[in-house]
């Protein structure tokens, strides 16, 4: 053994011990960055680059055999490609062929390899990717690592470490896709999501939806196999081109000839103003090309004002119908989120409620003297009833769901910045095409002194008034079987934050969260045109993420709601939640059931079947996540629990058992 010290330029690791690696055998190491295969045969140590120049194998899982030569050779474990144990030769090889080896020192403390100091890094195809991504105002990302975007990751991994943005690691794709959406429905901004190949790619789907039809703008990178590997047939091959082609508006693979920081731009502008989804598949061989000189895309010059008017003559036609109406609604839909301001400046100006379709629920307290709460399935009688009464809907940003009920019979003056919502399913009396704000703006300059309307707010407020005795008689609902929704709800309007963000799922929770929480300031986030069960606490995690990247929304709580139905399809991810101490509170109605689907199976006349569930304690399983977990069984003790919970700095769960007939 020598203990000499090393004169050349090699980095010397200590690599493994002595006694770790039997004689005939090999081994995977890692020394610095770089793995090797560390052969200990016949007597002798020797370090070769662990991957075989087949398709990658690691040889360091191999095993060393005897050919039909009655020699023996290192065979890589993926295809039986062989070579020289000590040389790293392979059969037949010629002198310059082979893997690359390293040397190797015996010393009493184990055996040491010795490396090249590490290369400088070359600049390549999706650092370029990455840095155009940063450009146009990408602030995180939610993926898991794998073997098919190891490059795409390691750029990835280039901006967190320079400080441009963050990175989520999450347990299950469809959680990073849903993260994505939630985040875009807070800021109106695109987080990106990360996946390899096939199944990874595929698990994306279901959020990438749920943000298409939402129009929220997001980012999807997944990973692809090699393209000298494209069938039908490969290992984790599907096409990925086809299979995103419905969800993403903009959908391209990046290959070797591509111009990455262009194709960059297009994805970013397209996510940005068409409100959809890009997609950007990344073949394993194209992550890593040399890209010294490409240039990285940035938004400058590619972006017009968004404000858009309507000509003049539209502009008075909605503004005479409106101000000659007896007794108008305003309606605000989702798409007036940003313009609120306006919308509520037009209600009081004219003394007539404001409801909102169930997306937009919260974007105007139900505590403003005009708010006449939700409307639809979702909703309040208070909403209904003025909807009845109308003389004229002003239909604002609202996209005309069949589960908002919109009377078709009624005048309608609609607003919208997006043509193909103008007049969706049924014609309007007034189709108004513009930016909302903008348009809101203009006709205020045009409006006469005062409505021919009447003073409807003392309507609003007795209305108010009939539906909280109402609310009032249910707290007293008991069953034995459970706490009934509403004294949840009236619990969570007392105690939530006035600014708390509160994504919410699918189902009875989600109906009686519309009914019976009073929002007082809080933003809502929920999976609308899709519904799909299980948005709520990935979607919690995209707007907490939001809450540290955005000086807006620092120090908002968030607050999420779902039934144990929903919890459980991503329930794991509260790990997640726990790695990155992320402060959520979510509020979980555990009912044994998934109760919305039998009462639907009741009020068809169906017998109920397969909806009851088995769940855990979770309560217990947020505490052994390392979070903190309570349980509540008696309605006496919610506001102390909630409280509690959302106090707590960390990922929090309030375990609430539920009634599911009382919702």
């Amino acid at each position: 053994m020598t203990e000499a010290p090393n004169t050349n330029d090699l980095e010397w690791h200590l690599a493994l011990g002595l006694d770790e690696l039997p004689e005939g055998r090999v081994k995977s190491v890692t020394v610095g960055r770089k793995t090797l295969a560390l052969v200990h045969f016949d007597g002798q140590y020797a370090a070769m680059d662990n991957r075989c120049p087949h398709q990658g194998g690691p040889l360091g899982e191999g095993s060393i055999e005897k050919g039909v030569d009655e020699k023996c050779w290192l065979r890589c474990p993926w295809h039986g490609w062989d070579f020289d144990p000590l040389s790293g030769k392979p059969p037949g090889g010629h002198e310059d062929s082979g893997q690359e080896m390293f040397e190797v020192e015996v010393r009493s403390g184990g055996v040491y390899v010795g490396i090249p100091p590490e290369k400088p890094h070359t600049r390549t195809s999706t650092d370029v990717v990455a840095e155009t991504m940063v450009n146009w105002g990408v602030k995180r990302v939610f993926g898991m690592v794998g073997h098919s975007n190891l490059g795409l990751a390691d750029a990835f991994r280039l901006q967190e470490e320079a400080g441009n943005f963050s990175y989520v690691g999450i347990r299950h794709e469809g959680a990073a896709s849903f993260a994505c959406s939630g985040y875009a429905k807070l800021t109106g901004k695109p987080a990106a999501c990360l996946s390899i190949a096939g199944p990874g790619a595929t698990n994306l789907m279901t959020g990438l939806w749920d943000a298409k039809v939402d129009r929220a703008p997001v980012i999807a990178c997944a990973g692809q196999v090699q393209v000298q590997v494209f069938s039908p047939f490969a290992f984790q091959d599907i096409d990925l081109h086809s299979a995103f082609a419905p969800v993403g508006k903009f959908n391209q693979l990046i290959l070797h000839a591509s111009n990455y920081g262009e194709i960059t731009n297009l994805a970013m502008k397209t996510a940005l103003v068409e409100r959809d989804v890009s997609v950007m598949i990344f073949p394993d061989d194209a992550q890593t090309l040399p890209a010294p000189d490409a240039k990285a895309g940035s938004p400058d010059g590619r972006l017009a004002d968004p404000r858009m008017a309507p000509t003049n003559d539209v502009l008075k036609q909605a503004t005479d119908q409106i101000y000659g109406a007896k007794q108008p609604l305003i309606i605000a839909g989702y798409g007036a989120r940003e313009s609120m301001n306006h919308v509520i400046e037009l209600a009081e100006n004219l003394k007539c409620p404001v409801v909102t379709t169930f997306k937009a629920k919260g974007q105007i307290p139900d505590t403003h003297p005009n708010a006449g709460g939700v409307l639809g399935r979702s909703g309040t009688p208070i909403a209904s009833w003025f909807m009845n009464e109308c003389d004229l809907i002003i239909a604002i940003g609202s996209s005309f769901s069949h589960h908002t009920g919109i009377e078709p019979s009624k005048p309608i003056v609609q607003i919208d910045m997006d043509r193909m919502h103008l007049g969706k399913g049924h014609a309007v009396s007034t189709p108004v095409w513009g930016e909302i704000g903008e348009t809101l703006r203009l006709m205020k300059n045009g409006r006469p002194s005062r409505g021919a309307g009447k003073d409807q707010l003392v309507e609003i407020a007795e209305r108010w008034a009939i539906w909280r005795k109402e609310k009032e008689r249910r707290l007293g609902d008991d069953r034995g079987k459970g706490i009934n929704a509403a004294s949840l709800f009236a619990a969570l309007t007392n105690v939530a934050p006035a600014n708390a963000v509160m994504p919410v799922d699918v189902g009875n929770n989600t109906y009686s969260f519309g009914r019976y929480f009073e929002p007082c300031g809080q933003r809502i986030l929920m999976s609308g045109y899709l519904g799909s069960i299980g948005f709520g606490f990935p979607a919690a995690m995209g707007a907490w993420a939001a809450t540290q990247d955005f000086e807006e929304y620092r120090d908002r709580k968030v607050i999420s709601i779902s039934g144990d139905g929903g919890f459980g399809q991503y329930a794991m991810e509260f790990t997640t939640a726990v790695k990155y101490n992320m402060d959520i509170t979510h509020v979980l109605m555990n009912n044994c059931e998934l109760g919305k689907i039998s009462k639907e199976q009741r009020s068809g006349e169906w017998p109920v079947w397969q909806t009851s569930l088995t769940n855990p304690n979770f309560a217990e399983f947020a505490e052994n996540c390392g979070g903190l977990g309570i349980q509540v069984r008696d309605k006496a003790d919610l506001e102390a629990a909630l409280k509690k919970a959302i106090a707590h700095s960390g990922p929090a769960l309030v375990e609430v058992m539920t009634d599911a007939e009382l919702v």
